[in-house]
């Protein structure tokens, strides 16, 4: 379990809180294309055991993950089975003042008229509710030894908490229990360890939710059990007290006033707006589209960005020779057509990352024969796109392993379930 648990961890850790894009849901036929690729791949697979060496585990999942990067860049691209000079045409909203609202275009239409121009000024952010416990001495015990419970309520659910007090658990022993508990119910609360000038130690809960809806009073409610004891405990903590309750944001659309529970919100179904910080007095942010040539710049450095992160990687993790494999899989992308790829403007530096050169791509897609470079863009993200997908499909083939035996190559079978390697982290410590 404890390799199991240390994989979890890890994941947990670094790529948890990355938001999702509409490109990580997949139709019934996708995820059986996904399935049939893992069955072809395995069938003819040596037996191998993978040792447990450390990194073996962060390898896969790092490799896992920036693969995903990669297929949903590329997918965007190719969002409506675009090829050639269309799929780097892909359209891209701007925002005037993006320390206040960011914007981004999340609408399939991409023959959208480029004029199209609105105001957004922003006088407040939506801001989730903040619940502050009482400061207390941490190396003193102010709550006796006990078995302790508490009621903690949302608009849809209950829940009941359970906490012991030993006799040697100080006021810190006991917040830190709490906060371990509150975060490990998954019930969208985050729980933290405040500390004042005076060193005194309080708990404090945020909501991740933000606003307040019609009718709501609150995000969440924390009731100690109707118990003494649990009641002297709730009133020396004090996280049942609220310190800042929930609030909606509240902004304009060409003048026009309007609130959201969040400050993340859509525009007619084509813009997907985050709201940052409240405007300048009397300055809206004018959101619209970038000019076809920085949407094309922008798009060709986003599918260069993921490349580079997959190079990075295989330094990262430089020295096995496994490792190594993920560089010269990587590097070989671009080695076909490295100067033609110069030539509009992405160099190939000599560690294989790739820098683009604005201006020269700019002169690339507007010149006479910018089909040309549309080809070869296209060329670049379809070879990147198959290696990614071999990399995700099969991503133990790049981490240490100790090979055991071939397969029977005339009396083989499909063994689909291989991948369990991977998604279970069972590796051998002993091997």
């Amino acid at each position: 379990m404890a390799a199991i648990d240390s994989a979890y961890s890890y994941y947990l850790s670094t790529y948890a809180s990355m938001a999702s894009s509409r490109y990580d849901t997949h139709k019934k036929s996708q995820l059986r294309a996904v399935y049939n690729n893992i069955v072809k791949t395995n069938k003819d697979a040596p037996l191998y055991k993978i040792k447990d060496n450390g990194e073996v585990k962060k390898f896969a999942i790092d490799i896992k993950e920036h693969t995903r990067s990669i297929q949903n860049v590329i997918a965007a691209l190719s969002d409506n089975g675009d090829s050639g000079e269309s799929a780097f045409f892909r359209k891209i909203a701007q925002s005037s003042d993006e320390e206040s609202v960011g914007a981004e275009y999340i609408g399939t239409n991409e023959d959208v008229d480029d004029s199209i121009r609105f105001d957004v000024r922003v006088m407040q952010l939506a801001t989730p509710q903040v619940n502050q416990g009482e400061y207390l001495s941490g190396d003193k015990s102010d709550i006796k030894p006990g078995i302790y419970s508490f009621d903690l309520n949302t608009e849809f659910s209950s829940y009941e908490f359970q906490y012991s007090v030993g006799e040697k658990d100080t006021n810190r022993d006991v917040q830190q229990k709490l906060i371990r508990l509150i975060n490990s119910s998954g019930i969208g609360l985050k729980a933290e360890l405040a500390e004042n000038a005076e060193g005194k130690t309080a708990i404090r809960i945020e909501s991740k939710q933000t606003g307040l809806g019609d009718g709501e009073q609150y995000l969440f409610e924390i009731l100690p059990t109707p118990d003494s004891g649990s009641m002297r405990a709730m009133k020396t903590l004090g996280m049942n007290k609220v310190e800042k309750m929930a609030q909606n944001s509240s902004f304009t659309l060409n003048g026009t006033e309007h609130s959201s529970l969040s400050n993340t919100f859509t525009v007619n179904n084509d813009f997907e707006l985050t709201l940052k910080k409240p405007s300048a007095e009397n300055q809206a942010a004018q959101i619209g589209f970038k000019t076809n040539a920085d949407a094309v710049a922008d798009n060709v450095q986003s599918l260069v960005n993921v490349y580079n992160n997959m190079i990075q990687l295989g330094y990262n993790y430089s020295g096995s020779q496994e490792s190594n494999k993920l560089l010269r899989d990587m590097v070989n992308i671009t080695r076909p057509y490295r100067n033609e790829l110069e030539s509009i403007g992405l160099e190939v530096k000599q560690d294989g990352k790739i820098e683009v050169d604005h201006s020269l791509l700019a002169d690339a897609v507007t010149s006479s024969d910018a089909k040309d470079c549309f080809s070869l863009l296209n060329e670049f993200k379809e070879d990147l796109s198959e290696t990614a997908e071999k990399a995700s499909i099969d991503p133990m083939n790049y981490v240490s392993k100790i090979l055991i035996a071939y397969k029977n190559p005339i009396h083989n079978f499909a063994t689909p379930y291989i991948t369990s390697i991977y998604s279970g982290m069972m590796l051998d410590r002993f091997c």
